[in-house]
């Protein structure tokens, strides 16, 4: 769509205006007109068009000025440029007003026309090129055939020497830094200087100022060296017109994820100012628009091959560490074993962060996550994951009460599902949240925000308050399996675990010992006639049950699943001092999964003929999925600690293939 700019003549004056490739100017004929004026004529060089307008009929008035046209209130000229100039003022129209006789003119206005293109480009087509006057630049819009620039937050660390992200500092450290960035590129065309007093300015409103940074390459032939021109303090930068046929290229960073009052949207404008007179302000006679949507942070769920598996080492796991390394060789990946001294006694590595990515057409490289709980681990990711393409993101809440439940082993991602016709190719998140008439722990508000600003992954949330710990983890997991479901859903089950132990004492193994083999604190002989026979514990796992199937019917819903896509894991609870529950014997829920690996707490439940039957149980149920269980004993090191496998470890993940850009919220 043109875009129109009014001019108005003067009689018997020449003025000189800008004419902008792609707009008209709206020309008012008859307020310049001399009284005694009945009729008017039109003429102008070769490369401008000009029509005649009046009372919505339309005249295409010819360049040499033969035709005449009644004067009239309601009549105008549009006026538009159709090549840039070589010269300033190098085209003109001329306006000549007639009287009664008609033969000569009885006055003239006239206008001094110079012709220049400008046009803000950016990548709006998701292609990685940055094509020229994309009519949807200005604009963002989802879906598969939906349009708008995309940028990064440049949340990496390219500069060993320093401590930051890159966003934080106004420096570009090498060419690795500017390839995490949005190309966005000035297009001009034109005589080789602009009009005496016209200025080019890039800007960016004072809302946008701490959400996105623009630099530029100063004195290319020179060293090739990048200045910050926009961002936090910088609204506008006045860039250098170069004349004719000329490409500025710009890089853009984004230096905020989106979250509760941000919604991921930032517009760049270039202005074309024009001169009044001394002491009077320029005003902009053109304004060109681009539009960034911040590409979100985006979760991984453990359908998704493994890359690199974190696991601390503290003092009690040397045999767990062994085991999960065993594990890893199996799966193919690789294993990253935070030290003691950087741990400082913290093994929670689930708990601590997650990991994600982010992604534009051009570039993608993997974030984590930060979670406010600051134990041991505080420095962890920041000293040991932030760096070149490694990404970090932290949400702090400034006056909420950080509680177990903003612990990220309360913070998992669903495989990508679809519920009533609505697609989530993406998965949608799952956080663990206090029974909703309750007025118990619940993830920091900043946290909750900033995951449902993302928009990609729609979060739901469940409830885990019942929990002495209070993770998500605890009770559901995912495995993946072939096929077009893609995925099975764990639950941990007391009912399952009762109904298998009294099916074992029917088959006469009531005596059947559980926690054989582990020298733990618990010395008690424990059989399967014990536990079934103990009303306190089969009334505390009622309760369980009943908490663990509201979650049930709410991930049913919410993820679009049918009982087929539901395994129970067999699973005790006891219920402590507080009124909470914590695992009676090793979560295997809380598992590992390493595509079709998963590294499954050892249970140490009943041994029937020389083998754990609970094992036996778990191993019939998805080995034949594809799955292969190696069974970890976690008891000492994580169990007693009121964790598991999966709490004492951390898995970054390749990406979707998906483009995230592509669904529709």
């Amino acid at each position: 769509m043109l875009r129109d700019r009014t001019l108005r003549l003067q009689f018997g004056h020449r003025l000189e205006a800008v004419c902008v490739l792609g707009t008209r100017l709206s020309v008012d004929v008859f307020g310049a007109a001399p009284p005694e004026a009945v009729n008017f004529s039109v003429k102008h060089s070769q490369d401008v068009s000009v029509e005649v307008l009046s009372h919505d009929q339309s005249d295409l008035a010819p360049a040499n000025g033969a035709k005449q046209w009644l004067l009239d209130p309601a009549t105008f000229l549009q006026i538009q440029m159709t090549q840039p100039s070589v010269e300033t003022n190098d085209s003109k129209v001329t306006v000549g007003y007639y009287g009664d006789n008609g033969e000569h003119p009885i006055n003239q206005a006239g206008i001094f026309l110079t012709g220049i293109g400008i046009s803000l480009d950016v990548d709006a087509d998701h292609d990685g090129v940055v094509e020229k006057n994309n009519p949807k630049k200005a604009t963002w819009t989802w879906g598969p055939d939906g349009q708008g620039a995309i940028l990064l937050v440049n949340c990496d660390k390219e500069n060993p020497f320093s401590s930051t992200e890159d966003y934080q500092d106004e420096k570009i450290f090498s060419k690795e830094d500017l390839e995490d960035m949005s190309r966005m590129i000035l297009r001009t065309q034109g005589p080789g200087r602009l009009p005496a007093g016209y200025e080019m300015v890039l800007h960016i409103p004072l809302s946008d100022s701490d959400k996105v940074g623009v630099f530029y390459l100063q004195n290319p032939f020179f060293g090739q060296r990048y200045i910050h021109i926009l961002g936090r303090r910088k609204l506008s930068h006045v860039v250098k017109y170069t004349g004719g046929s000329a490409e500025l290229e710009f890089f853009v960073e984004g230096l905020r994820f989106p979250d509760e009052s941000f919604d991921g949207l930032v517009s760049i404008y270039v202005s074309l100012l024009e001169p009044m007179a001394e002491g009077i302000p320029q005003t902009p006679i053109f304004t060109d628009t681009v539009v960034f949507r911040v590409a979100p942070w985006i979760m991984t769920p453990n359908i998704l091959p493994p890359i690199s598996v974190f696991v601390c080492s503290v003092k009690d796991n040397y045999l767990f560490l062994k085991e999960i390394n065993s594990l890893v060789s199996k799966a193919g990946c690789q294993i990253s074993v935070c030290s003691r001294y950087m741990n400082r006694g913290d093994r929670w590595m689930q708990d601590e962060i997650e990991f994600g990515y982010i992604q534009a057409p051009h570039k993608q490289f993997p974030v984590v996550l930060d979670s406010p709980r600051d134990g041991g681990l505080k420095h962890f990711a920041v000293k040991e994951i932030l760096g070149p393409d490694f990404g970090y993101v932290t949400q702090e809440p400034l006056f909420e009460i950080v509680t177990s439940l903003d612990s990220f082993g309360n913070l998992e991602v669903s495989p990508p599902v679809s519920v009533h016709g609505k697609e989530y190719p993406l998965g949608r998140i799952l956080i663990g949240s206090s029974f909703p008439i309750s007025g118990g722990r619940r993830m920091t508000k900043v946290v909750r925000n900033f995951l449902q600003a993302q928009r990609v992954q729609s979060p739901v949330e469940l409830y885990s308050d019942w929990l002495t710990v209070g993770h998500v983890d605890e009770f559901v997991t995912f495995v993946p399996i072939p096929g077009k479901k893609q995925f099975r859903m764990l639950m941990a089950s007391p009912s399952i675990c009762y109904k298998f132990f009294r099916e074992k004492q029917k088959e006469g193994h009531g005596e059947a010992i559980m926690f054989k083999g582990y020298s733990g604190t618990d010395t008690k002989r424990v059989t399967i006639n014990k536990v079934l026979s103990n009303d306190i514990m089969v009334q505390e796992n009622q309760y369980v049950q009943r908490c663990i199937d509201w979650n049930r019917d709410i991930l049913k819903k919410e993820l679009g699943l049918k009982e087929k896509d539901i395994l129970d894991l067999p699973a005790l609870f006891k219920i402590d001092k507080g009124g909470k529950a914590m695992a009676y014997f090793p979560n295997m829920v809380n598992m590992i999964v390493l595509s079709r690996n998963l590294g499954v707490p050892k249970p140490f439940g009943p041994i029937i003929e020389g083998e754990c039957c609970l094992e036996q149980y778990v191993s019939s149920l998805l080995e034949p999925l594809g799955l292969a269980c190696t069974f970890i004993d976690d008891i000492s090191s994580y169990h007693k600690h009121l964790g598991e496998v999966h709490c004492g470890t951390n898995v970054q993940r390749k990406p979707f293939a998906f483009k995230w850009w592509n669904m529709v919220p």
